[in-house]
């Protein structure tokens, strides 16, 4: 087959089905859960994906050196776990995850975008839809042989506690936040123990899962844009998005590049590095 181009940020699942096997095409799984959500990733990953699909581990594709959770490795190491997983530079990367609800698979893709590599689309409605559709799945592991990713790092989409800091000074980009509602009054206890509740001062809230219909599909441009506006959010100024720990925000992230806003980035520590219990203030 040919190889095969990206039609944008998303694709259905009847391009992707129509393209497997393309040459240059890697399907990647990223499904991820919380702890307290009773699913192993990984063992669903190898009871059944999509043909062909490699397994990215978003808690091992990390900085193993910091507590804090699936934080982004630095740049050199960045590129060899991508180029390890059998991704390089030519390659065209269709994400999904398994939550229904594009939890995970955005942060892959806002990862690789990071990394350099904007050739990557999130699979729309993710397995689940595929699997719906009753679309072929395959058992087991795939191993890629290691490919020649050279990588260039966008630092302008990732931002540090410091930089969060300094905005709250500057007030120079809006805050979104990913998490629920519930979690962003600090109504709800944190999933990860050692947090305080409540939210960065000044930030807007928009649930992740607001973004997606009942089948887990992303919404219209149209309706995105309503849901942004009704958050707060001013489409015409820079937004960094935040949630618990840097994976949801970057559905967050998706959405604005759907609308074509390219003047966002993420908060990678999100809210497991800022609510900490000694940590910077906190608006309830």
């Amino acid at each position: 087959m040919t190889q095969a181009a990206l039609p944008g940020a998303i694709v259905s699942t009847e391009w992707l089905g129509g393209n497997l096997g393309a040459l240059g095409l890697v399907v990647v799984d990223a499904s991820w859960y919380l702890p307290a959500a009773g699913r192993d990733p990984r063992a669903e990953y190898e009871a059944g994906h999509v043909p062909g699909a490699v397994f990215w581990d978003l808690d091992a594709l990390s900085d193993r050196g910091t507590p804090l959770p699936h934080m982004l490795p630095g740049p050199a190491e960045l590129v060899r776990q991508i180029a390890a997983l059998g991704i390089g530079d030519g390659d065209r990367v269709v994400v999904y995850d398994g939550s229904g609800l594009n939890l995970s698979a955005p942060r892959v893709w806002w990862t690789l975008r990071v990394a350099g590599h904007d050739s990557a689309a999130v699979l729309d409605g993710g397995i689940g839809r595929w699997r719906a559709e009753r679309r072929p799945v395959e058992a087991g592991l795939v191993r890629r042989p290691p490919a020649v990713f050279t990588g260039a790092f966008h630092a302008g989409l990732v931002r540090s506690q410091a930089e969060m800091q300094a905005l709250l000074e500057s007030g120079a980009a809006q805050i979104l936040d990913a998490r629920s509602q519930a979690r962003f009054r600090g109504a709800e206890p944190e999933p990860r123990p050692g947090l305080r509740g409540g939210h960065i001062p000044g930030a807007r809230n928009l649930p992740f899962n607001e973004l997606v219909d009942a089948e887990g599909r992303l919404l219209s441009p149209d309706q995105l844009r309503r849901r942004y506006r009704a958050a707060g959010v001013d489409l015409t100024r820079p937004v960094v998005t935040t949630c618990g720990s840097g994976v949801s925000a970057c559905a967050l992230a998706l959405g604005l590049e759907l609308l074509g806003h390219r003047h966002y980035a993420v908060y990678d520590g999100s809210w497991a590095e800022w609510g900490r219990e000694v940590g910077p203030p906190v608006e309830r």
